[in-house]
């Protein structure tokens, strides 16, 4: 095959030669196919790949197809209901919404309303005006444990960090936030000059590698968090436990992302890959993780401070729970991350096949709180693929009280998802550390179309409320929001999610659906207790 491709290339040469001496119109030909030819001769010697041994040139257009697949498929092979992970119909209401154009659509629903999972909020026949609310969508976050507590929008900035997004995606996100009066989680990245520029409030998340507040060893250096958690600008803490596209992995940073800039900010050697720790150095058990709580509320003068997780095995957040009712420390909020979050980076067997999507996530986690009598006392914010109302109010039906958003504000940025974030090369410069790209994302401009998105979006929060006879979030259940089981079985959230009865888990009997959970966990350790005695007994039971 390589013998006969050597052979045309050489007569064609040989062809186009000779044609170009006697006709001197086609030395443009000849020029054309100099460059081809070259390639043609290293694709056949190459030792790498074998298409293109066989079938130089033309095997590169394969090459060429896959780099662009997302462009092709987005641009030409999408329909309104496509496209992961946020179909073109979401993508465009962010776009619509962020800047001021019209978000309606016309000639009705594109969604099949009998398609298995279609679900539904229930309206009222006594809606009540948007203007009639009793109260602004906000909610506060503090425990009585908390000397300063912070009211907080329904919808913020989830966690992204300078380094996954440039310096001016984060000085837009920050200034947005500032306009519109909601929060801006740093990640876990640390704080850098762009976050405080904007005015915005922030969340300073404290991940495992302790960035901005770390020692020459990476461990917690409380002198460096108590220097920064006492900006007027931070209103609170959240310890990163893990992240829902990657629990129990670290979070990653490209060596080439990691500028000396941002190897300043997190306190690193620059130009190397950073793989965060799986887990904290601080605390192994969950009273040690209580105690670091507490002490991160003391150094940051008596700020919230919550833990952000995606449910893994569910005993040992129980064992959470068990501990504060023991150690009769709380925590402010938590923060739930659905299996379905998004990443700059993450491995493939990660995000598609590890930790608990969001809605079960929220209602476990709700339902254990009520168990233990702790819901008055903490928050839960949830994060995970949320856009558009429906998602807020979806998710605070089952038991969130606020929720964060992520790839909703960089499509509020302008993020075309090209799903090049691990890559340094994104097209719109959110998610790259090329000056380059990043400098042609104007920050003035897309600060006021985050705001604008946020703006919206609570308003048809508002609107979707008002719709089903409702003055307030906190006034959403389980038994607002349907949900399509089969094709002829419809039911409530309520029953998908049954609630826990308050107090159902200090004391004996529990609820079957906890039974487990409650003779595994805790408060001493994260690694449950047999369950039983013996394997043989384990595997009666199962059979």
């Amino acid at each position: 095959m390589r013998k006969n491709v050597l052979l045309a290339i050489a007569v064609s040469f040989v062809a186009v030669g000779l044609a170009a001496w006697f006709l001197q119109g086609l030395y443009w030909v000849f020029l054309l196919l100099v460059p081809i030819a070259s390639i043609a001769l290293y694709d056949v010697s190459q030792k790498s790949h074998s298409l293109w041994r066989n079938f130089p040139v033309i095997g590169r257009s394969r090459w060429l197809m896959e780099r662009f697949r997302p462009f092709i498929r987005q641009y030409f092979l999408e329909s309104d209901t496509d496209g992961t992970p946020i179909n073109r119909m979401f993508r465009s209401v962010v776009y619509q919404r962020s800047k001021g154009q019209l978000d309606t659509v016309p000639y009705g629903t594109r969604v099949d309303t009998y398609r298995v999972g279609y679900e539904w909020i229930a309206h009222s026949i006594r809606a009540i005006d948007t203007q009639d609310l009793a109260v602004d969508l906000r909610v506060t976050v503090g425990s009585s444990q908390c000397q300063r507590p912070y009211s907080m929008s329904l919808l913020n900035v989830s966690a992204m960090s300078f380094g996954a997004l440039s310096g001016n995606a984060i000085l837009a996100l920050n200034q947005g936030a500032e306009a519109g009066r909601f929060a801006h989680n740093t990640g876990e990245g640390g704080i850098s000059d762009y976050h405080r520029e904007g005015g915005g409030d922030l969340i300073w998340q404290i991940g495992t590698a302790y960035f901005g507040c770390r020692d020459s060893r990476g461990h917690f250096d409380a002198k460096a968090f108590q220097s920064l958690s006492v900006l007027p600008a931070v209103k609170m803490i959240e310890i990163k436990i893990s992240q829902g596209a990657k629990p129990g992995h670290g979070g990653i940073l490209p060596a080439d992302k990691n500028t000396p800039e941002i190897a300043k900010i997190r306190l690193l050697d620059p130009h190397i890959r950073v793989d965060s720790p799986a887990a904290h150095s601080e605390f192994q058990t969950p009273v040690e993780l209580l105690e670091f709580v507490a002490k991160l509320r003391r150094l940051s003068g008596g700020k919230p401070v919550g833990i952000k997780l995606c449910i893994g095995r569910r005993s040992e957040f129980v064992a959470l729970c068990k501990a504060m009712i023991e150690t009769k420390t709380v925590v402010d909020f938590i923060t739930v991350d659905g299996g379905e979050g998004g990443t700059g980076a993450a491995p493939l067997e990660y995000a598609n096949s590890v930790g608990m999507p969001l809605r079960e996530g929220i209602a476990f986690v709700y339902d254990c709180l009520v168990g233990f009598d702790l819901k008055s006392e903490i928050k839960i914010i949830a994060s995970g693929k949320i856009i558009s109302g429906f998602h807020l109010v979806k998710n605070i039906a089952l038991g969130a009280d606020l929720c964060y958003s992520a790839r909703a504000m960089m499509l509020a940025l302008g993020c075309v998802q090209a799903l090049q974030c691990n890559l340094n090369t994104c097209p719109t410069g959110i998610a790259t550390q090329d000056q380059s790209l990043a400098e042609g994302l104007v920050v003035p401009t897309k600060a006021q179309r985050v705001q604008r998105y946020h703006y919206e979006t609570l308003k048809s929060v508002a609107e979707l409320l008002a719709s089903a006879g409702l003055s307030h979030a906190d006034e959403l259940n389980r038994t607002h929001i349907f949900r399509r089981t089969s094709q002829k079985t419809v039911t409530q959230f309520d029953s998908v999610f049954p609630y826990s009865k308050p107090g159902c888990l200090l004391a004996e009997p529990y609820p079957e659906s906890f039974a487990r959970e409650m003779k595994e966990a805790h408060a001493e350790s994260f690694t449950p207790r047999a369950c039983y005695a013996n394997f043989e007994e384990g595997l009666q039971e199962i059979v």
